[in-house]
């Protein structure tokens, strides 16, 4: 790995190399990425790894998160999206005008009408009501069709509706919740980014949820082989424990589920744990297992993204409040000295019509009208 080396790193330090010394930590800020790019997906990966302050981490031990809205589309599905497109288009599977079909929460629609509208592709998702407004419009600006089903059907509901939309109209089903390609792409990119990054450097813990559970399986079968020391950290939402039941799925020939799991309950985090346990997953933990297992209470894992927000300035979403809640129980119990890295899955703006955002008003609040007082000018017009 190339280490880009500071100003003064080596040499004698004249008064010139002092007076251009870039404040720390940002000496390789201007020097680009050393490449041009073809197309977007190009730009898919290389995600971050930022070390959290004191007022976050506790005492003594300390944590990265691994920024995965950094990806040109805002989340860790671009790097799905972009394995599923590619994979098919080597087999064959796809050629220009094909439309390609999948059910989503949001992120991995997202991803794919990225990855369609640059390849010249047709796009159809498949989304439960429940999920933002915002994924909705963002997948149909990038030009993809939304087609949305019942809250009462939950995951299951828009996973069924996608599987008949593609046979009756012969769509490419990109199966996210089943195919390989999801755990290969979080092999190849993921995994191998975490090690580079933390070459020569430890690393006791990596922490993550899952949905599909690409990015545990990919990244931790990378870890498991090149960093066996580090401890494989899996949490779901408490109100969904589908793992920590113990009960295996029903699934039909082709891995998708047969219906709702037993041990679902409705929760907050989208993109975590839909009404059934995905294949992808599934497999992963039968691999891997896990060294820790962490449940997500609903209103810390808010409180976390929000804490995020106003203490790091990093502007994620549930699903990395949820995260960040699961590293910080490890660190409290990991010894001293530990070092602990947690994934953040994507951007807060997928959620500013959620729980996330409820307390957060488009309008002056009392301190702020008091502000805008304090000189005379421009004052807004006083409201009943």
């Amino acid at each position: 790995m190339i280490r880009i080396q500071p100003p003064g790193s080596s040499g004698t330090i004249d008064a010139a190399d002092m007076a251009a010394k870039p404040a720390e930590g940002t000496f390789d800020r201007g020097h680009g990425r050393n490449r041009l790019f073809d197309n977007i997906t190009e730009t898919i990966g290389n995600t971050p790894c930022v070390k959290l302050n004191e007022r976050m981490a506790p005492k003594g031990r300390t944590i990265y998160v691994k920024l995965e809205y950094f990806n040109p589309l805002g989340s860790v599905k671009d790097r799905l999206a972009v394995g599923i497109v590619e994979q098919a288009e080597k087999a064959g599977r796809l050629k220009p005008g094909d439309t390609v079909i999948e059910a989503t929460s949001g992120n991995t629609g997202i991803g794919l009408a990225m990855l369609c509208a640059q390849r010249g592709y047709k796009c159809v998702l498949v989304m439960a009501e429940p999920f933002s407004v915002e994924r909705r419009k963002l997948m149909r600006f990038l030009g993809a069709r939304v087609i949305l089903t019942p809250k009462s059907g939950k995951g299951t509901g828009m996973v069924e509706k996608a599987r008949e939309l593609a046979e009756t109209h012969g769509w490419l089903l990109c199966h996210q919740f089943e195919t390989t390609a999801n755990a290969q792409i979080h092999y190849d990119s993921t995994g191998q980014e975490i090690i580079n990054d933390f070459q020569g450097t430890r690393l006791d813990y990596f922490v993550t949820g899952y949905g599909t559970g690409g990015t545990y399986t990919g990244a931790g079968r990378a870890l498991r082989e090149k960093r066996p020391e580090v401890k494989l950290c899996l949490a779901e939402p408490a109100d969904a424990p589908l793992i920590a039941s113990g009960h295996k799925m029903d699934r039909n020939p082709d891995g998708s589920p047969q219906g709702s799991h037993p041990a679902f309950r409705p929760h907050p985090i989208q993109g975590w744990t839909p009404d059934f346990l995905a294949k992808v997953a599934e497999d992963g933990v039968k691999e891997l297992g896990y060294d820790e297992y962490v449940p997500i209470p609903s209103g810390p894992a808010i409180e976390m993204a929000m804490m995020l927000c106003n203490t790091q300035g990093i502007f994620t979403g549930i699903s990395g409040g949820a995260s960040t809640w699961a590293a910080i129980e490890i660190a409290k119990k990991a010894p001293e000295g530990s070092v602990i890295l947690a994934m953040i899955a994507d951007t807060a703006e997928r959620y500013l019509s959620t729980p996330l955002f409820s307390q957060v008003s488009p309008d002056m609040n009392e301190e702020e009208a008091a502000i805008s007082k304090s000189t005379p000018s421009f004052q807004m017009p006083q409201t009943d």
